[in-house]
């Protein structure tokens, strides 16, 4: 029989990696802050639970999808939560975008409890969640991932074990770090073409052509120009994930100019009150900026 998996959070991202792990044959226990999503699972074929800690209760793996730091500190530690409801040899995999700091004092606070717990975010947004074709950087103990990696085999194709618990945060940081640096490249591209006269369609199909071709090029280079910045992933989450980033880069002395002007572009789209919208929208910020009118 196939472990029986817990998952606390359903949003953009968590509601269809849950889907795929129903799909896999994983009996599945849910909840999540509005009851929309659970209702949602629950017509899948999961079990409904009143509280992160009853999920924790009824699980032997209980994997979080949640927006920040403080989100996963409080649905793990606080009352009702899933320290609270676990058992020992429970393992808690934690799927959110989170500090590495914290992603180890929460795994060394499992451990005192007789849990394990791994930090492993994903790269590849809701089209990677929805195909389950996400990368997954694991952070944290070795034979714990040897044994949830069928479930998260499930919702990504790519597991990869970084190193030791707050490992899979910092390459979490890292990933978005070098999103945000060709993000901003590929804006100014489509903002000179267009500034010269040019449509950047041609331009963006030469580059994906040659040396210059990359997956940000790709995918968020569509996206901008058929103005699509419907959400795969918002912007007001990417501005959570740079600060994480600038704040993990000055505890280890680490400069980044790059990415402290990428802020401040990110920065610049949440003024504009576009935080709802997708990271891809940061081209609107240099298109504002060159005087490009839409």
């Amino acid at each position: 029989m196939a472990e029986t998996v817990g998952f606390v959070g359903l949003g953009v991202m968590g509601r269809p990696m849950a889907l795929n792990l129903l799909k896999g044959g994983f009996p599945l226990v849910v909840h999540n802050r509005s009851r929309g999503p659970v209702d949602a699972l629950v017509s899948a074929g999961a079990s409904a639970a009143p509280s992160a800690a009853d999920v924790a209760h009824r699980s032997g793996v209980v994997i979080t999808m949640l927006p920040d730091s403080p989100d996963v500190q409080l649905v793990l530690e606080g009352p009702g939560g899933v320290f609270e409801g676990m058992r020992a040899g429970t393992a808690v995999v934690d799927m959110s975008s989170i500090s590495p700091i914290v992603a180890r004092e929460l795994a060394e606070e499992a451990a005192s409890r007789g849990a394990v717990m791994l930090d492993a975010p994903v790269s590849g947004g809701e089209v990677g969640a929805v195909n389950a074709t996400l990368s997954i950087m694991v952070g944290g103990d070795r034979e714990a991932l040897e044994r949830v990696r069928p479930i998260l085999a499930a919702m990504g194709s790519r597991i990869i074990h970084i190193g030791p618990p707050g490992a899979g945060q910092l390459c979490k940081v890292c990933n978005q770090i070098a999103i945000g640096g060709a993000l901003a490249v590929v804006s100014e591209v489509m903002a000179l073409a267009r500034k010269a006269g040019l449509d950047p369609a041609p331009i963006r199909e030469a580059l994906l052509g040659g040396f210059a071709s990359s997956r940000v090029l790709e995918v968020h280079g569509e996206r901008i120009l058929q103005k699509n910045y419907k959400p795969g992933f918002r912007t007001s989450l990417y501005h959570k994930d740079m600060g994480i980033a600038l704040r993990t880069a000055r505890a280890y002395d680490v400069p980044m100019p790059v990415s402290a002007v990428v802020q401040q572009l990110v920065n610049a789209l949440m003024a504009a009150g576009r935080g709802d919208l997708d990271y891809s929208a940061l081209a609107t910020v240099l298109f504002d900026l060159a005087g490009i009118k839409d």
